[in-house]
């Protein structure tokens, strides 16, 4: 599958039609924005399975605000409508790929576990 580019208007079903989402926040004026462009696009080929999405920052300052995202790029990834992994920096390809090998690794049962268990212990607002 090749790399798309994703709106804040498709955000939402984006991330529940598919399990494994990887997101690009990157802009043109940015060195290694284009220079981690072309591995996105390359481990996109490998994984077609996943949905490996672009957002440029400059044409979709919200999406960006929503994710908070103050440096790029920034690699999010989603796996069952969870983000799971969020991280400014260009990656090597090896680096990405071990990620997602990682993330398809995950054992999701457990996370939503952990998150019940989270939600449940945090004090509520008075």
């Amino acid at each position: 599958m090749a790399t798309k580019n994703l709106t804040l208007d498709a955000l939402e079903n984006t991330l529940k039609e598919n399990d494994i989402v990887l997101i690009d926040f990157w802009a043109e004026w940015c060195g290694p924005c284009r220079m981690f462009g072309p591995t996105f696009e390359r481990v996109s080929e490998k994984n077609p399975d996943i949905a490996f999405m672009k957002v440029n920052t400059e044409k979709e300052q919200q999406l960006a605000a929503v994710f908070g995202i103050q440096s790029i790029p920034t690699l999010a990834i989603f796996r069952d409508n969870i983000m799971i992994f969020k991280q400014p920096g260009a990656l090597p390809e090896s680096a990405l790929e071990d990620v997602i090998k990682q993330v398809r690794a995950l054992d999701m049962d457990k996370i939503r576990e952990e998150i019940e268990t989270q939600q449940a212990e945090a004090p509520t607002a008075q």
